[in-house]
């Protein structure tokens, strides 16, 4: 490569690099004095020659330049030990030389990864193990032609194997990183998605197989890792209903959203509705529901309801999301994954480099609306961490309401005596507290149906008269979202898109930090914290 077309290929990937240091390195002064060590390293070597693909050998520079700086150590030998750095030195080799070397070693090693069980075992038996023909026929059960054959047929297979190679897909170097994984439905015994999606190849595994079903040699080709790891891991998820297999190919089975062009761009049309929709909604239903003197009737049931900042952080998110009507033209067992631990939801992720929404680190400790109903009665809850702490676990699961707490309160209510541990468990839970050997209800409890519906109302009728406000902007948004959706995943998307300013943990986020900014709530005191948006309210059998 001439020095005009190296100064070409360092320009080109001046930014690309400095992005993939900023993402790295603890501080920007860093990360800059990497790029640019980086960059006059490549473009050195790049004026020597040698170096067929030049933008991927900036890559090789940049992912050892990196590992250096992780562990402290001298960048300039990129990736080699103080004893292989001398050695080379003393025989007048360039660092940069030995990488290539090394790279086309790493190459090869990862194509030997993708040969079939029994073609591998014979070209590490031949070519690493050192054995005879003989041996390797013995050890496979196979005639000693055969294995000649296979031997053949495996360097052909390499050769092909090490040019596609040449086309890296940028998922082996730069992976990409859920910033957020949730679910909406209920969790099994493994947990919510976050559990399932811990690691960096559960998370690239599901976002390479987003748009496209692919065979797991495909999978462990695009992210370079070895077929072996593939293979287990794209099974555990196939088990779990987070990928679907059709003819020997995984297709992700959840809503993902993506850092690219359109992300951003739907990005920018969700915050402007959801702005728009929290300034037309939030003061107003807060202004109509202290007027309707409902907080002071007999229908509602709170040890603190003196405090009616208390009061409305629960019925506030309450009304918001329980009123309105719903056309639900999917219904959720249609739209819905079944999983073998009991699970039953929708799970969706939120890809690290998108989301530039203005609420998006509230919603990383958000979680909700959740509820379970017993004999007539809603336990519902909003957990929101900004306000209540931060998050125990990846789903709240902890904290969820469990139809244990309602049917004690159910007995509660009917006049029972609970036992010392059952009044100590709802203690726990922020839902009662012990004063001289009594309990006292924390949570607000909505006690009749006419109550609750009268609270209703306040959020139904205010919604029509918003509809016409936001409805171009819902509109725009929604088929945004369809239009970016795979079309096995559309049915998902549009189940949740019909909750839009109903049961919906965005709308009531924002709704919720409208009326924190407005000055209309304050932060509870730390003693409110367990007990914060908790409802017990009357549901129809």
């Amino acid at each position: 490569m001439n020095r005009a077309d190296a100064e070409k290929t360092v320009q080109k990937m001046m930014e690309p690099v400095l992005r993939f240091a900023l993402k790295r390195c603890r501080c920007a002064q860093d990360a800059e004095d990497l790029a640019q060590e980086i960059l006059c390293r490549a473009y050195a070597a790049l004026c020597r020659g040698g170096v067929e693909d030049g933008e991927k050998f900036v890559w090789t520079i940049a992912h050892n330049a990196l590992a250096n700086y992780y562990r402290g150590e001298e960048r300039r030998w990129a990736g080699l030990s103080a004893e292989d750095a001398a050695e080379l030195a003393s025989r007048g080799v360039a660092p940069d030389e030995a990488v290539v070397g090394r790279e086309t070693a790493a190459r090869l090693a990862e194509s030997i990864a993708h040969l079939s069980a029994l073609r591998r075992k014979i070209v590490v038996g031949y070519y690493y193990d050192n054995k005879p023909l003989r041996q390797i026929a013995a050890e496979c059960a196979v005639p000693v032609g055969t294995v000649k054959w296979h031997l053949f047929e495996a360097k052909r297979e390499l050769k092909g194997g090490m040019q596609k190679m040449q086309e890296q897909n940028r998922l082996q170097f730069d992976p990409v990183r859920f910033s957020l994984a949730g679910f909406s439905g209920s969790a099994g015994t493994m947990g919510g998605t976050g559990t399932f999606f811990r690691s960096a190849l559960a998370q690239n595994i599901a976002y390479c197989t987003y748009r496209k079903a692919k065979t797991a040699a495909e999978i462990s080709e695009e992210l370079g890792v070895s077929p072996v790891y593939v293979e287990s891991e794209a099974e555990f998820l196939e088990k779990y209903g987070y990928l679907l297999r059709t003819k020997g190919k995984y297709l992700a089975n959840m809503l993902i959203d993506e850092a690219d062009g359109r992300g951003e761009r739907i990005d920018r049309l969700m915050d402007a509705m959801y702005a728009k929709a929290a300034r037309a909604f939030a003061g107003e239903l807060c202004a109509r529901l202290l007027a309707s003197g409902l907080l002071e009737s007999g229908g509602i049931e709170c040890a603190q309801r003196e405090d009616k900042n208390f009061l409305l952080w629960a019925m506030l998110p309450y009304i918001a999301a329980n009123s309105g009507e719903v056309k639900e033209e999917i219904s959720f067992e249609e739209a819905a994954v079944r999983r073998i631990d009991g699970s039953h939801d929708i799970a969706y992720a939120v890809v690290e480099g998108s989301r530039p929404l203005r609420y998006f680190r509230p919603m990383q400790q958000w979680c909700g609306p959740s509820m379970v109903c017993h004999a007539g009665q809603m336990l519902w809850k909003c957990i929101f961490g900004e306000v209540c702490g931060e998050r125990k676990n990846a789903n709240f699961s902890e904290d969820f309401p469990a139809a244990a707490d309602l049917k004690l309160l159910a007995r509660m209510e009917r006049g029972e005596r609970l036992s010392a541990d059952e009044y100590a468990l709802l203690a726990q839970r922020g839902i009662v507290r012990m004063e001289r050997g009594e309990p006292k209800l924390l949570i607000v409890r909505i006690k009749d149906e006419e109550t609750n519906a009268r609270l209703l109302s306040l959020g139904t009728e205010l919604k029509k008269e918003c509809e016409s406000v936001w409805a171009g902007a819902k509109e725009e948004y929604v088929q945004a979202v369809l239009a970016n959706t795979p079309k096995h995943l559309r049915r998902a998307r549009a189940f949740m898109l019909q909750y839009l300013f109903g049961a919906d943990g965005w709308f009531l986020i924002y709704v919720l930090k409208d009326l924190m900014e407005s000055g209309r709530l304050q932060p509870p005191a730390e003693a409110q914290k367990k007990s914060l948006m908790t409802v017990v309210a009357p549901v129809g059998e």
